[in-house]
């Protein structure tokens, strides 16, 4: 079992091993919520690398990733267990063919382990030779506050109460990620529970950082100039502006174009790569991406 970081320097080491470039601010909490089994809560604009520290970590302490995605509806039966019934229905249709009547033994059957649908929430809480698993409970602004209620004894004591079974508790506790893309508040209650990050987009050294790390194959001028355009943009009036992903996803187009360098032509006509909104693009089409690509090169 590998261990944990000892220090936020052996943290920073973890994850540039794994290609994650993060500054010290957040490889600091990220050691703290990792030092004292602390749920981290990572909040931040979609695109930013949130979903992408918890898929790091698991392959960077060679732990199981046990993703939970959470939408609109979310309930307990989906995140932490149900039973099997069409297995239930058929193990008592079987015991009555066989001449069993006794209600308790058929209940007690029925109702054991082999007949439970373990969801991610429940797998979590599980033990793990390769130590306790990394739970990513992604978007979780996307669900309802009765389902943050539910949370919470998961989040304080790492156990589970099923009626028919009891309190099914970690023998040690996962490594939790909750991320959020503040579509709404989550509830002060669940975030007391984990430790606090924003991630915020970054700055034009980090991304250019990122973006040798995701995609080398991107010239270096080429790569300076998507990053100087994406930084640039992120300042304009957009319903949507791009984040990191976005920013790595033009760059893999245009490097599929074979462009060594930007032009108002390639940018208008690859702008739906990195924005996703119609009046986003129609805004920074034509002259205003001539605009922004010779304010880029005069302050080159």
């Amino acid at each position: 079992m590998i261990a944990v970081p000892s220090s936020i320097e052996a943290v920073l080491d973890l994850l540039a091993r794994e290609h994650y470039v993060a500054d010290r601010g957040f490889a600091t909490v990220l050691f703290l919520a990792l030092k004292m089994g602390r749920p981290l809560f990572l909040e931040g604009e979609a695109g930013v690398g949130k979903t992408e520290i918890a898929k790091v970590l698991a392959k960077g302490l060679g732990r199981k990733l046990i993703r939970l995605q959470c939408y609109e509806g979310l309930d307990a039966a989906s995140a932490l267990y149900e039973w099997n019934y069409a297995g239930q229905m058929m193990a008592i249709r079987l015991g009555e063919a066989a001449g069993e009547h006794d209600r308790a033994k058929l209940a007690g059957d029925v109702f054991s382990e082999k007949y439970l649908v373990k969801r991610p929430l429940l797998q979590a809480l599980e033990p793990d030779a390769a130590g306790p698993p990394v739970l990513l409970i992604d978007e979780l602004d996307r669900t309802d506050e009765a389902f943050e209620a539910f949370l919470l004894e998961i989040l304080s004591d790492f156990q589970a109460t099923i009626p028919e079974l009891g309190t099914i508790k970690a023998p040690a506790p996962p490594i939790v990620i909750i991320t959020s893309n503040r579509t709404r508040e989550v509830h002060d209650a669940l975030k007391r529970r984990c430790l606090y990050h924003w991630v915020d987009y970054p700055d034009a050294t980090r991304e250019l950082a990122i973006l040798r790390e995701k995609a080398p194959k991107t010239p270096a001028k080429l790569s300076k100039q998507i990053i100087a355009y994406v930084q640039a943009i992120r300042k304009e009036d957009l319903f949507k502006v791009p984040g990191v992903a976005e920013t790595l996803d033009w760059a893999t187009a245009l490097v599929e174009l074979d462009a060594v360098a930007l032009d108002p032509t390639l940018v208008s006509d690859t702008l739906g790569v990195l924005l996703k909104y119609q009046d986003d693009i129609l805004k920074m089409q034509g002259s205003r991406a001539k605009e922004l690509l010779d304010e880029i090169k005069a302050g080159a």
